[in-house]
């Protein structure tokens, strides 16, 4: 056991150490457009640093037209590692590693946690190209460590520790906040409502409590986070920026982006309700998550640090890492086409065209939906009972 939990060390940290690498020509060179992008070693580290004040360790939420896009654990995160930085040296590289030493630390620690819970395939986690290229763009490793433990809690059985975890995680981040459907399905399906009623309450307890300071004290830089994501236009990486660049622009697209949403919903929800055997937590937090990344109006790079983890607790046997790898190859090609598509809209001369960047986005969302329905494929009944064993209690495989 010691030896397997020193090589999920060692193979996280040298995943770790390859990351920061792709990142050492921005170090070294600055983050000055159009080179980090060329180089794809963009990231919000440096940007943040200086574009939301926190170089004069300014309060992230005290504007609000420049507060920090992010919910307040991660907004504290930013601002108390800015009084590290220290008066010498170059002060935008000295934050970038101050917050990568302490992403490569919470990404070893999701690492493990991972092995816990899916022991024969952890280790696709920190092998994943794609993963490996976005580790250092942003803070989202914060959010995965919390998502995975209330996932590790909840299939436990530890209700309260769960909803704990999930609240922090939708705190840090607020896609967590999806896996609540299938909790509420889980535990539907199990005839414990008051087990939800109560999950409920003790998830939103704990959101509210991180963010009533918030509120109280600097309600309209709290707001900016909402504001943004409810008047963000089709972003980089959707799929509605595909089709407007194809000529395709879609009207309404709150509406029509939550409508996708709702339906993609829907019929997780009769998924779920069609598998023969009461499911884990593990096994489907993918799928939700998936959907909604599928259908939000914007796709940046990291999110495949929210994807991959979960992937691999919902794949059932070895035989899945075939689909596996082909996902994370289009994801990939998705993580280089942004970066150069980003270089040629400012000023570089060599870059892929508008056209080039939206089929890699098509591509993108047909591998994450294929890879999907290939999974959810061998949940179903026609596969058999020896296919739903890793369906069949809660949280098989844990030690």
């Amino acid at each position: 056991m010691k030896i397997l939990a020193k090589s999920a060390v060692l193979l996280a940290l040298l995943a770790a150490l390859i990351s920061f690498a792709k990142f050492d020509h921005c170090r070294i060179n600055g983050w000055a457009p159009p080179g980090d992008y060329i180089h794809a070693c963009y990231s919000d580290f440096p940007a943040l640093f200086g574009d939301r004040g926190l170089f004069d360790h300014s309060w992230p939420y005290a504007s609000g037209t420049n507060a920090v896009e992010y919910p307040p654990i991660t907004g504290i995160a930013m601002w108390a590692t800015s009084f590290l930085v220290g008066d010498g040296g170059n002060k935008y590289r000295n934050y970038f590693d101050i917050n990568a030493l302490l992403v490569a630390l919470l990404f070893i620690g999701s690492v493990l946690l991972l092995k816990k819970m899916k022991p024969e395939l952890w280790y696709l986690f920190p092998v994943a190209p794609a993963v490996v290229t976005s580790l250092y763009i942003n803070w989202d490793i914060w959010a995965v460590i919390s998502a995975l433990a209330a996932i590790y809690y909840f299939d436990k059985l530890n209700y309260m520790k769960s909803a704990i975890a999930l609240g922090i995680s939708i705190a840090t981040k607020f896609f967590p906040i999806v896996l609540l459907l299938p909790i509420f399905l889980i535990l539907l399906r199990r005839g414990k409502i008051k087990e939800f009623v109560s999950y409920l309450l003790i998830t939103a307890g704990t959101w509210l409590l991180i963010n009533l300071p918030f509120i109280i004290t600097t309600p309209t830089g709290w707001l900016r986070f909402f504001k943004l994501n409810s008047e963000r236009a089709a972003d980089w990486g959707s799929i509605w920026h595909a089709l407007d660049i194809f000529g395709f622009r879609v009207n309404n697209l709150n509406l029509i982006s939550v409508i996708f949403f709702a339906l993609g919903a829907l019929a997780f929800t009769l998924f779920l309700f069609g598998i023969t055997k009461i499911t884990s937590l593990a096994s489907m937090s993918f799928f939700i998550v998936a959907i909604f990344v599928l259908a939000s109006k914007v796709y940046s790079p990291q999110y495949v640090l929210w994807l991959t983890p979960l992937a691999v607790l919902a794949m059932v046997d070895k035989r899945d890492r075939f689909d596996f790898w082909i996902w994370q190859f289009a994801e990939l090609i998705y993580h280089f086409a942004i970066w150069q598509y980003l270089a040629s809209i400012s000023g570089a001369k060599f870059a892929i065209p508008a056209g080039a960047y939206a089929f890699a986005i098509l591509l993108r969302v047909a591998a994450l939906t294929w890879f999907s329905l290939r999974l959810m494929r061998k949940s179903t009944p026609k596969f058999g009972p020896q296919n739903l064993e890793f369906l069949s209690g809660v949280g098989q495989g844990y030690p």
